[in-house]
């Protein structure tokens, strides 16, 4: 398997796992403040912060950019901020690893439509019943979860799919991080009026302004950056379901760090999911282990199999 640039894809695994980790991360401490800010006024202040950081550090040329880009960048940053104020409410109401699994469902929808191939739609099949297992477990009473919350995740697969999307065209229109930078501010002046009021006690309490320091930086500038990278890479399918181990990072996060037990059926639908994104992994890396390269004078393209996305 090849990456976009002709590279071999283990610098880009490398970048998604370390995405995962330190993003779980960052959610776990988020959970810690939203009795103080609420989950909105977490993720306005932990956008902002990422955004001044990035801005700061990469210091964009925004008067160069044409109008593709800027709608590029906008369009970015309106699904970030939505996928991130929708999953810190779900993780605010049910477990970490609960909230992931379900959020997951968006990633691996969008791998199946993308792919058209019936056995992804297969894998997609199992998803759900994984997911269906969790609504057993609600009803049996043995962890009751809260339906706000599983709207909430699910809205945020939603636009975590369509994070997707528009993360691999900013990647592609604007060089470097750049359009990152740009997209989290767009983030953080989109969820102004609904968070601003809940984030002033950072402000008053260096406490709570340091933690969100910490929540912005493993929760956004460090992910959001490994993901970019990522996304010039691999293909937006490939992408998605190699975020497999965010489902089993989020359960071992929410375990050790927030102390939230995983009983047998959450567990199942975890696995479940799992096996799901291994097996279009497996599929997608069958199909382009067939591809077939075509010698153009200074240069070699690869032309993918039918069904990949770029």
């Amino acid at each position: 398997m090849t990456t976009n640039d002709g590279q071999r894809p283990g610098a880009a695994v490398l970048m998604i796992v370390g995405s995962c980790t330190s993003l779980q991360f960052g959610a776990a401490i988020a959970v810690d403040l939203f009795d103080e800010m609420g989950s909105w006024g977490v993720t306005f202040l932990r956008l902002a912060i990422a955004a001044a950081v990035l801005l700061v550090v990469v210091r964009p040329r925004l008067g160069s950019w044409g109008r593709g880009q800027w709608a590029a960048v906008v369009a970015f940053g309106l699904v970030t901020a939505a996928m991130n104020g929708f999953f810190y409410t779900a993780i605010g109401r049910i477990p970490l690893g609960t909230a992931v699994a379900i959020e997951f469902l968006g990633p691996l929808v969008l791998s199946a439509v993308l792919s058209r191939r019936r056995a992804d739609l297969l894998w997609v099949g199992l998803a759900f019943i994984g997911m269906s297992l969790l609504g057993v477990d609600s009803v049996l009473g043995s962890s009751s979860l809260d339906l706000v919350g599983i709207a909430c995740a699910l809205l945020a697969g939603l636009f975590w799919a369509g994070y997707i999307l528009a993360g691999a065209r900013v990647s592609r229109t604007v060089p470097g991080t750049g359009g990152l930078a740009a997209a989290l501010t767009v983030s953080a002046v989109v969820l102004l009026p609904i968070g601003a009021h809940q984030a002033l006690p950072a402000l008053h309490d260096w406490r709570i302004l340091t933690l969100a320091a910490a929540i912005a930086l493993l929760g956004s500038v460090i992910p959001y950056s490994l993901e970019i990278a990522a996304l010039r890479r691999l293909p937006e399918r490939v992408f998605g379901v190699l975020l497999s181990l965010e489902p089993v990072v989020a359960a071992l996060v929410g375990l050790l760090v927030l102390h939230q037990p995983i009983g047998l059926l959450p567990a199942l639908a975890i696995c479940a999911v799992i096996a799901a994104t291994v097996g279009t992994t497996l599929s997608s890396s069958r199909r382009e282990s067939v591809q077939t390269e075509v010698d153009v004078p200074g240069e070699t393209r690869v032309l993918a199999s039918a069904g990949c996305s770029d």
